[in-house]
């Protein structure tokens, strides 16, 4: 059984972690207002690029040349893999690692490859058999933009010159503090509409042709579709951090209840026993 000083170590440890939880919650808050503003600013200007490209493929007449839109055979396929730098953010890195494992598992080993995004999926994946060809860390979600903007060079110059026949992202979405979804978004080829007009169904003059936009509009549009990506996911790492932080304070809080509880107990426990040996002591005088 444990003794009071025991008990008394155990509450004062848990008081310590429930401070450190408490801290880091107020943290995550802190960045994940910055981060939510950032994704949700983000959001409409990579639908909006998105919309915008679909009409312009739709309405243009003959083939499109660039080579972003270019489709061949499959023989090789990136999975773009988005995780956290660090831990204590609850099922975040779990869930995509998750998905990224049974996508992978789906597939011919020798026609896969990874680019890990963040520690927490490079370290689980560079100890399995799956190819990684290339990794970026240190982004401690937040968005830096020289290190986006070098891993989109790095992904569009791999899939124009043929090292890659698709690329897709997998990242975990922002929805709300409470929800997160992991999505997997194809990112390179970019898909023409089947229909043959744009979203407004109206005519476009092209100036100066529809190459040259395309060459002027392409690189922007990959660029802001892996920032996009890039910022939902910083939103949900500090979401789900904020959450688990909030569910281990609380936890730390019942804790130093019942063990409180404990230690009255056993101190009521240790009183009625001297008093029992003063009483049996007197009795035994007496007799």
């Amino acid at each position: 059984m444990a003794t009071l000083r025991d008990i008394q170590k155990r509450i004062s440890s848990v008081k310590s972690t429930r401070q450190i939880t408490k801290a880091m919650k107020m943290v995550a808050a802190a960045r994940l207002r910055k981060a939510q503003l950032r994704a949700e600013q983000m959001r409409p200007y990579s639908e909006k690029m998105s919309d915008m490209l679909a009409s312009l493929s739709a309405a243009a007449t003959g083939e499109l040349a660039h080579p972003y839109f270019e489709k061949r055979e499959v023989r090789k396929q990136t999975l773009v893999l988005l995780t956290s730098d660090r831990g204590l953010c609850g099922s975040f890195n779990t869930n995509l690692i998750r998905t990224a494992t049974t996508w992978l598992q789906e597939r011919d080993p020798d026609k896969v490859e990874l680019v890990c995004v963040g520690k927490r999926g490079y370290i689980w994946f560079r100890r399995r058999d799956w190819r990684i060809v290339h990794s970026y860390n240190e982004f401690n979600a937040q968005t830096d933009f020289p290190m986006v903007r070098d891993m989109v060079g790095y992904l569009t110059n791999r899939f124009v010159t043929g090292g890659t026949d698709e690329i897709y992202f997998l990242f975990s979405k922002f929805i709300s503090t409470a929800r997160c979804e992991v999505t997997l978004e194809k990112y390179l080829n970019i898909e023409r509409p089947e229909s043959g007009e744009g979203e407004d169904g109206g005519d476009y003059i092209f100036e100066p042709d529809p190459n040259a936009i395309y060459e002027a509009l392409l690189p922007r549009y990959a660029l802001i579709k892996a920032q996009s990506a890039l910022a939902d996911n910083f939103a949900s790492e500090h979401a789900t951090r904020m959450m688990a932080m909030t569910m281990a304070t609380n936890n730390a809080g019942e804790m130093i209840d019942m063990l409180t509880l404990q230690f009255n107990k056993a101190r009521q426990a240790a009183i009625t026993t001297e008093i029992l040996e003063v009483v049996s002591g007197a009795e035994a005088l007496k007799g």
